[in-house]
């Protein structure tokens, strides 16, 4: 039973990385209103103009591998530093939206411990 919640939440954490890489290529879907030092903080992404495509394509990358069972383990350690990153991110700039971001690095690091026996041999 414990599987089956893991996979259903797995494959739901994989379609939002997925919708959130492909939303900062395509942008379908609308900005938030930002405060002035969001404004500041996004001006700052924007003038390393490779940051941007390379969260977009491990989120895209991370979020297949995460939501397909047999790859769950390698999509869950791809999406981490991505995931610690968000977690900062409204830690610092937007403590009111933090609530969905420790949600998603709740099950990133469930997926983590359930698969642990399969990082065994990298510290070993």
């Amino acid at each position: 039973m414990k599987n089956k919640i893991l996979t259903v939440v797995c494959v739901l954490f994989g379609i939002m990385m997925l919708n959130s890489g492909l939303n900062k290529f395509f942008n379908f879907m609308p900005m938030p209103e930002m405060s002035e030092e969001m404004m500041q903080v996004m001006g700052g992404f924007m003038v390393i103009k490779w940051i941007f495509p390379l969260v977009a394509m491990v989120e895209i990358i991370a979020g297949i591998l995460i939501a397909i069972p047999k790859t769950r383990a390698l999509g869950a350690i791809v999406i981490l530093p991505v995931m610690v990153g968000i977690v900062i991110h409204h830690a610092v700039h937007d403590v009111e939206t933090i609530g969905i971001s420790l949600v998603l690095f709740g099950i990133n690091i469930w997926a983590i411990v359930a698969n642990w026996h399969k990082y065994l041999f990298l510290i070993k």
